[in-house]
Parts: C-alpha cells; structure tokens; sequence
C-alpha cells in the first residue's frame, strides 16, 4: 500500500559561515528530525568566480557521520585522523567523526582557481550510542561506483547506501539505510519500496514531481508515515532528487552545535574536550 504523507517540510535559508548559506528543510520548527536522518543542508548551485579562496575552517564533530553527495562541482575534504578526498559531480562522501574529529572541507583547488558551479546535498547521520565512541573513519564512492537501480529510459537513479532491487550500495552504515540520488526526465514514473517502519524521506533538489497524487515542488522534503511500503513519484519536469529509508534509532538526542550526542551532559563534555584540544590540530 501506498505510504501517507505526513509533513512537506520546506528549506529554509540558514547562515552557516559568514560566507556561506544553506537551505534547511531539517530539522524544522514543524518536525525536528528522523533519527538517524539528523540533518539535511542543501547547497544550492554557487558560482565561484576563478580565484576565489573558499574554505570552511577546521571544526569538530563526534557522534555522527557527515554525508556529502556532490551534485555538481568538487568537494574537499580533510580531517585530523589523517583522512583526504576529493569528490566530483555524482560522488559522495561519508566522514563518521566517532569520538571525536575536527575537518575542513570545501571547494577544491581547481574549482577554487578556475570557477564553476558548487551544489551539495549534505545529511548529518546519527550513530547508536554503542558506536559513539568508535574510532573516526572516511569513505567515499565515485559516481561509477554507484549502482544504478529502477532502471528505465530517462531514469538515472544510484544506490549510495544500503541494499535496493538486488544492488549493495558501496558506503556502509551502522544503522541500516538506502539512500538513493539521481534525476529523473519530465513525465516519467518510478515506483520506490521501502521497508514499513521505517522512517522515509523524499527531498527534491531541483524540478518538481507528483508524489502519492500530491505535488512537491524543488527544495521541500517529504517525510511518510512509517507504515505501508510503496512510494509513487511521477517528475512533472525535469527532476533531482534524495530518497532515504533508514532503520529508527529509538534512542534519545542531543544535538547541539556540532555534535549528535544522546544528553546534554555529553554535549557538554564534547564542547570541553574540544576546547581542551582533545580533537587533536589540523592545518588546512
């Protein structure tokens, strides 16, 4: 059966550097999050004039994993246990910070000296309080990596994480989720499953769908009720979109700054061990 629609949650702009803004559908003043799935930013496309210097600077993380999927452009990544990457257009990234981890990321050198367009969906991905303490780790996956699932004319869909239509995705997870990111052509039709009781969400990043005979326009997303399995997506133009479905992770959240804790007292004490140099240095 077709799952209900419970919240269609529009981005909201939000400074996140003094340079640098995003949209935020999540969390919302309407609906807060859908643990694991803590975070969604969306970097709308930015033009980089050639010579522009663009960093973020080092900052901390513990708890979580920042997930990048590159939409166009390139992305930088580095972090204080050692980890380096670039990811391209269609790629994506996955940093779990664990106990504790500073990084810098951004635009790459060549995008940086030569211009271009910079457009990034990144999620912020909660970890189960046994994980929480692990030892950081990066991974990431080219486009090609990718497999491709709901294969049809005018359908480019890629399996990122988790299992769908017979495909692993090449980045793993502790808590079990699918995430699926690709375009879909004007006036086609993709029938998506996902598991009933899970959480499952639908953001669409550019053109707009008809959803459960509802239109969505770009930059909202969809959250469903946990109940039922089938989601019928038909673009009304040209479209790009995330699909998610994760496993719920029943356990309590604090999430303050930039740390995804399960109280406050351990809020708190990431802020002082960060303020302490416990997440170590990083040159960028």
């Amino acid at each position: 059966m077709k799952k209900k629609i419970t919240h269609i949650l529009k981005g909201r702009e939000k400074q996140i550097t003094p340079e640098e803004s995003v949209l935020q559908p999540l969390p919302h003043a309407d609906f807060r999050f859908a643990n694991p799935v803590i975070v969604l930013h969306h970097l709308k496309p930015k033009e980089i004039a050639p010579g522009q210097k663009l960093r973020i600077h080092p900052h901390p993380h513990r708890g979580f994993a920042p997930v990048t999927f590159q939409l166009q452009g390139e992305g930088y990544h580095k972090d204080s246990a050692g980890h380096n990457g670039i990811i391209k257009a269609g790629d994506v990234q996955w940093m779990f910070a664990g106990k504790g981890i500073l990084h810098s990321e951004g635009p790459t050198e060549d995008l940086l000296k030569n211009g271009g367009t910079q457009e990034l969906i990144q999620l912020w991905i909660n970890a189960p309080k046994a994980h929480k303490w692990d030892e950081p780790f990066y991974q990431s996956a080219t486009k090609e990596q990718q497999p491709l699932v709901l294969q049809q004319e005018g359908v480019n869909l890629r399996l990122a994480s988790g299992s769908y239509d017979g495909q692993a995705g090449p980045m793993k997870s502790f808590t079990p989720l699918t995430s699926i990111v690709g375009d879909i052509q004007k006036g086609k039709q993709v029938q998506l499953m996902a598991t009933a009781g899970y959480w499952t969400l639908l953001y669409i990043a550019k053109g707009s769908i008809t959803v459960n005979q509802e239109t969505v326009e770009q930059y909202n997303l969809v959250v469903f009720e946990k109940d039922n399995e089938e989601v019928l997506i038909t673009a009304e133009e040209d479209t790009q979109l995330l699909y998610l479905s994760a496993e719920p992770i029943e356990e309590p959240v604090a999430a303050k700054d930039n740390f995804v804790m399960n109280t406050a007292d351990e809020v708190n004490q990431a802020i002082e061990d960060y303020k302490q140099g416990m997440f170590g240095t990083l040159e960028f």
